[in-house]
């Protein structure tokens, strides 16, 4: 019964912050690879940043410096920090997890991934 639902999105304006959460319930984040990845409409599904079971991470180039993904395995909850927003950040952003080895996350494709949230709606306004 994994779970994972994601909050925090919405709309901002260029140059704003959202921070979305994604609590999972049914896994523990302590062994589990987490990723974010977003949809805009008409385009493919990207990845956006991904932490490992360490707590390793990796990002995007389109994010790097100003996302951050964290974690709280106490919580089962993972974080997407998102500054400095571009209207090009506009998107539908997934939660997913995936049991995988240390090591193995950050090369992981996105259908690689087993379970997916719903979806929170980011908005970013020129």
């Amino acid at each position: 019964q994994v779970q994972l639902v994601e909050s925090g999105g919405g709309s901002v304006q260029a140059g704003g912050s959202l921070r979305l959460s994604c609590a999972a319930s049914g896994l523990s984040t302590r062994n589990y690879c987490m990723g974010w990845f977003r949809q805009a409409p008409g385009k493919e599904r990207e990845g956006v940043a991904r932490i490992d079971s360490d707590g390793s991470t990796s990002y995007a180039d389109s994010v790097k410096g100003r996302f951050t993904i964290t974690k709280d395995n106490a919580e089962n909850t993972l974080y997407l920090q998102m500054n400095s927003l571009k209207p090009e950040d506009t998107a539908m952003y997934f939660c997913a997890a995936e049991f995988t080895w240390p090591g193995n996350c950050h090369r992981k494709r996105s259908s690689g991934f087993d379970h997916w949230g719903q979806g929170t709606q980011v908005t970013v306004s020129s």
